[in-house]
């Protein structure tokens, strides 16, 4: 299953280890969006940055 990661918030402000994550993501800019595989480490990250980040569910053909 893929996933995709979109930055509403911006990381002005915020712990290094969260700017770190998002960058770790491919994010950067409230906007951008990346599409990743499902798995524990990808969902990890995105619990550390859930206040800064928008995630939906894709479904695969």
């Amino acid at each position: 299953m893929k996933i995709k990661v979109t930055q509403v918030r911006s990381t002005i402000n915020r712990p290094e280890k969260q700017k770190q994550v998002i960058k770790s993501l491919g994010l950067g800019r409230p906007g951008r969006s990346r599409i990743h595989d499902d798995n524990p480490c990808i969902r990890g990250m995105i619990n550390k940055v859930s206040h800064l980040v928008k995630v939906e569910e894709l479904k695969e053909e």
